[in-house]
């Protein structure tokens, strides 16, 4: 179910980032359920620079749960997920049609973002589950699950290193403020990357 990933450091490539929070309504088709969701989204691809100070946090640890991944998609096929409405309903379409679980197992994980990028381990942090180092990082976004628990939803978007695929992984949090609290580090992470390549 997980693929262990051996330790590299990567460098990052001069990408700005620029974090949102804006309140949208999603339309899920979980019977017709209609849900208001507050979006905190991170997009890499931004010509703008979310403007955080160098000295910002740009380490942390969060405990999140593992919902699942589709992986390998036709990298042209992240052009058209590029707002964070497309990738959402992506993913709840990729849900109904059982490509991914509406919730995730019960073992909590260890997700951590660094400048390096982002990882995610066991809780003891033996094995390392996932590593999204910091330059194929495309979009991250969190947003409300819809299914009434109060559980926000975390979606990263990656591609590889020649940029032929692209993946879409997901992780529950176990709120809101978690959830943007991740983004916000990794902005934080790709400002200080930034400001120290421009030194």
């Amino acid at each position: 179910m997980f693929r262990k990933v051996k330790k590299r450091h990567s460098s990052s490539s001069s990408q700005s980032s620029e974090i949102s929070t804006k309140s949208k309504s999603v339309d899920s088709s979980l019977g017709g359920l209609s849900r208001s969701s507050t979006v905190a989204s991170l997009d890499t691809d931004s010509t703008k620079s979310s403007g955080n100070s160098a000295a910002s946090e740009t380490c942390a640890e969060f405990r999140v749960k593992y919902v699942g991944a589709i992986e390998k998609l036709p990298f042209e096929m992240s052009k058209t997920l590029q707002e964070s409405l497309e990738l959402i309903n992506y993913i709840d379409a990729a849900q109904q049609d059982g490509k991914l679980p509406f919730v995730p197992g019960d073992e909590e994980m260890v997700l951590g973002v660094s400048k390096y990028g982002v990882k995610v381990a066991s809780m003891d942090q033996c094995d390392v589950l996932h590593r999204h180092p910091l330059y194929l990082i495309m979009r991250m976004l969190c947003y409300d699950d819809g299914l009434g628990a109060g559980k926000n939803l975390l979606a990263l978007k990656t591609t590889d290193a020649k940029q032929q695929d692209c993946s879409i992984w997901v992780y529950q949090c176990s709120s809101a403020e978690q959830a943007q609290a991740i983004c916000k580090v990794l902005s934080a992470s790709f400002d200080c990357v930034l400001t120290s390549e421009k030194s």
